[in-house]
C-alpha cells in the first residue's frame, strides 16, 4: 500500500462540494490540488497539509504533526499529520479548511 485509501476517500467526502479540485497520483501518494496549487495528501498514512507560513510554526507544535519532508529537506508551510491527528473527521475537516484558507489565497496555476 503506497498511501491510505481510507483516508483519500474521506478526504474527497470532504471536498466534494468544493470546486476546482483535481486529484492526482503523486510523490507515491494522491494529492489534491485547489485550482492547480496542492492542497492536502495521503503519503503512507499521513495526511500532508498545505498551510503557509503562518500556520506552519504552530502546526507543529502538536505531537502528531512533523514536517513534510520526502527528500530530505523539510518543506517549509507544509506539514505531515500522522494517523491520530486525523482519527475523527472533525480533526480532518479542521485540517483541511485550514488549507483550504491559504491555498485559496494563491493565484490560480
Amino acid at each position: 500500500m503506497a498511501y491510505d485509501e481510507s483516508l483519500a476517500i474521506r478526504i474527497r467526502e470532504v471536498l466534494t462540494h468544493t470546486s476546482g479540485i483535481v486529484e492526482k497520483k503523486m510523490f507515491g501518494g494522491v494529492g489534491f490540488l485547489l485550482q492547480g496549487n496542492m492542497l492536502v495528501g495521503v503519503l503512507k498514512d499521513s495526511l500532508i497539509v498545505r498551510l503557509g507560513p503562518d500556520q506552519y510554526e504552530n502546526a507543529l507544535l502538536e505531537s502528531h504533526v512533523r514536517e513534510f519532508d520526502i527528500t530530505g529537506r523539510a518543506m517549509k508551510g507544509w506539514v505531515m499529520v500522522g494517523p491520530e491527528g486525523v482519527e475523527e473527521d472533525d480533526q480532518l475537516q479542521q485540517w483541511i479548511d485550514q488549507a483550504l484558507n491559504f491555498v485559496r489565497t494563491l493565484p490560480k496555476k
